[in-house]
């Protein structure tokens, strides 16, 4: 598990850090600009995860596939998934150029908004090779080849950061665009990451048994029928977990743009730690997947209990450095003295929340590992917009010791009770469903 881990997580962090990367960028251009970044990233990561989590049904249908040795059926099933990946990019990008009434109903101030729809439209130029790229990502995952996505994230990083800051600066030649030019960015290296991928699944004889491109089919409508009855209650969980979380950003626009900012950085940092648990649990769906598409249910049980294990170990090391850090983190992400004050409010709420997170995100995996996705979509609903999100909004809000002084705070006091509740069920369904296959086993 941690061989096939540690280059996912390398390949996460380095993804993430560009969005680190953005939002110092942005903050040093302009307090307005981070808020805008903020504002229009949380709605990009809302819409990319929803529509990579669905294209991530292409992991464990390879997955089965491998552990059944069945070869001959990887290459169309990666074919449908690049042809799922080019359907699903005409409804994101319609997306991402139409925040104008989330943003009009979160009350967002007419200059953020502006700044925040400048940047989607950005990043709308990129998502077909986004999600090209990430099917090329679950496919390598679900082949135990991970090494790759490392080095391309490696890649598109050392490319990003130098763009990014050029672009929003107004160096190198480039007009100063502001956070615009983070967006813009982004974009660009989506696409140098779809050329990468392209590139190695071509190049490598690795791939040459599973004959990639021979005999290409056109979308055939019972295997995406097939992926989209797996992968849209995975999209739609992931949405609803990652919306709960990056929808705080919009709903707490009217507490100010230092409150924005200020919940940005924390969000970052979040997002930072989240790679750990995602990487343990991509590695945990995928051999969890292999184990049981060779109908070895004890072994794909012990998986799911050795990923769940090495989160929460994990969790508790990083929240203990994140504690003793806190400080000196918070003031690299912000050079504004209101904007670290309400990030330095957060953190205790952050280290109680990602070690829920990391169980909940583990646990949520091994489902899908197993195919199980429609059930875990119910569960991310009931937890994390009913608890987190609405709940959260009656607490920042409404609770009657906030009437008079709404904070940020209660989102995240909500956000923790909703990944404790979520882990204790998914703990719950994932017990039962690995003894029940186990059991079948037995009185087979």
């Amino acid at each position: 598990m941690l061989h096939h881990a540690w280059p996912v997580l390398i390949a996460q962090l380095l993804s993430m850090s560009m969005m680190v990367a953005d939002t110092v960028i942005a903050g040093r251009y302009g307090t307005e600009d981070l808020a805008g970044v903020a504002i229009g990233s949380s709605y990009y990561i809302s819409v990319v995860m929803l529509l990579t989590g669905t294209l991530q049904a292409v992991a464990p249908t390879i997955a089965h596939h491998v552990g059944a040795r069945r070869q001959e059926a990887i290459a169309p099933a990666l074919q449908q998934g690049f042809w799922l990946a080019l359907l699903l990019a005409v409804p994101g990008v319609a997306l991402l150029l139409s925040p104008g009434w989330l943003l009009e109903l979160a009350s967002v101030p007419p200059a953020v908004a502006a700044k925040a729809s400048d940047y989607l439209a950005a990043t709308a130029l990129g998502l077909p090779a986004l999600l090209l790229y990430r099917t090329f990502y679950a496919f390598n995952n679900a082949l135990g080849r991970p090494r790759v996505l490392m080095v391309i994230s490696a890649i598109v990083m050392s490319t990003h950061i130098p763009l990014a800051w050029a672009l929003t600066n107004g160096t190198l030649g480039f007009a100063a665009l502001g956070g615009v030019g983070c967006g813009l960015s982004t974009a660009l290296v989506n696409w140098l990451a779809c050329g990468c991928g392209l590139a190695y699944l071509c190049l490598n004889p690795a791939y040459r048994p599973y004959r990639l491109f021979h005999a290409w089919q056109l979308p055939q409508r019972k295997p995406l029928g097939q992926l989209l009855h797996l992968g849209l209650p995975m999209g739609l969980s992931t949405f609803i977990d990652i919306s709960s979380f990056t929808l705080i950003a919009i709903l707490a626009a009217r507490l100010g743009t230092e409150t924005v900012a200020g919940h940005r950085v924390i969000a970052n940092f979040t997002g930072m730690i989240y790679m750990l648990p995602l990487s343990l649990s991509i590695a945990t769906m995928v051999l969890v997947g292999q184990a049981a598409g060779a109908q070895d249910w004890r072994r794909a049980q012990r998986t799911a209990r050795l990923g769940m294990k090495l989160a929460l170990g994990f969790a508790l090391l990083i929240g203990a450095l994140l504690w003793v850090l806190q400080r000196p983190l918070v003031a690299f992400s912000s050079a504004d003295p209101a904007v670290q004050a309400v990030a330095l409010g957060l953190v205790v709420w952050l280290l109680l929340y990602q070690a829920f997170d990391a169980l909940q995100t583990v646990a949520a995996h091994a489902l899908r590992g197993y195919k199980v996705t429609l059930l875990p979509m119910v569960v991310h609903t009931f937890c994390f917009w009913g608890i987190g999100l609405a709940g959260g909004y009656w607490l920042s809000f409404h609770a009657p010791w906030r009437v008079d002084a709404p904070s940020v705070a209660g989102f995240w006091q909500a956000c923790v009770l909703a990944t404790l509740v979520a882990t204790v069920l998914f703990g719950t369904m994932l017990r039962g469903v690995a003894k029940r296959h186990v059991r079948e086993v037995v009185a087979g």
